[in-house]
């Protein structure tokens, strides 16, 4: 008896450490997907450069400089958490809002959801023809508070003709961005974060880098139009898609606000039908 219960205990333990790794595997891989993109892959690299730089120092007994590796190795434990700043907020808010374990739901009806879809794609639409520049904002699971407080709060329905009347050059909201929450213009004329990623093309303006850095910072939607161009571009998770049309902008809005369950179930019926 006592041999077949070390046996089960190992094989708990076995299960028990095979569980752990996987876990850590998961989570280092959503850390990774959270920073790809962003200026922190960098600074890792430069991390990654001074830990073999002391782990060799050690080795060959260069004391003078292990020590000052150390020293700045140190210095570092204080440092990270204000560099590392932006990246720690997208991680803590995509774990607040379950993003670690699950894709979150809109809390809009199909039919409400829909709708607003049809109405920003047919103002983006107008907005292009003409080119005029346009920075609107779809939130969410993360609340956008603290940027709706920095325009004129609206609280209209969100329809073709008003979001292109906002947009309207020389008119008193035309600067800034719109955000929308639910079915709903909450505001207009809002301040936004600019990106700081290096890697964003130079010709890209203002508007653009507001754009991405809303969706480096939440999970919101950025749909652009230049000014320059009527070019029509779409930003998510810190990541811009360029030059779109109306039916590929409003395919993508369609997948990206689309509850999880929803798109499960339009899985399961097409399968269904054939």
């Amino acid at each position: 008896m006592l041999p077949q219960l070390k046996a089960l205990n190992l094989d708990i333990i076995n299960l028990t450490g095979i569980l752990d790794i996987l876990l850590v595997t998961y989570v280092i891989y959503r850390f990774m997907r959270i920073i790809q993109g962003t200026r922190a892959v960098q600074l890792i690299k430069g991390l990654v450069v001074l830990l073999v730089g002391t782990t060799v120092t050690s080795w060959f007994h260069l004391y003078t400089l292990n020590w000052l590796l150390q020293q700045v190795m140190t210095g570092l434990v204080v440092a990270l958490p204000i560099v590392f700043q932006p990246e720690l907020r997208r991680a803590l808010e995509s774990l607040g809002r379950g993003k670690f374990f699950a894709r979150s739901m809109s809390t809009l009806k199909e039919a409400d959801r829909s709708r607003m879809i049809n109405e920003v794609v047919r103002a983006i639409t107008v907005l292009t023809k003409n080119k005029m520049g346009a920075l609107i904002i779809i939130e969410r699971v993360t609340g956008l508070e603290e940027y709706i407080d920095t325009g004129v709060k609206v609280d209209g329905i969100v329809s073709g003709e008003f979001l292109v009347n906002i947009f309207i050059p020389n008119t008193p909201l035309h600067d800034g961005a719109v955000v929308i929450r639910g079915d709903r213009v909450a505001a207009a004329a809002c301040f936004l974060p600019l990106s700081e990623n290096p890697d964003i093309s130079k010709e890209l303006g203002t508007r653009h880098r507001a754009g991405i850095g809303i969706t480096e910072v939440s999970d919101a939607l950025a749909v652009i139009v230049s000014e320059e161009t009527g070019a029509i571009s779409l930003a998510l998770d810190g990541v811009l898609d360029r030059m779109l049309d109306e039916s590929t902008l409003k395919q993508k809005l369609s997948e990206a606000l689309e509850p999880k369950t929803n798109n499960s179930l339009s899985g399961v019926l097409r399968r269904n039908e054939e």
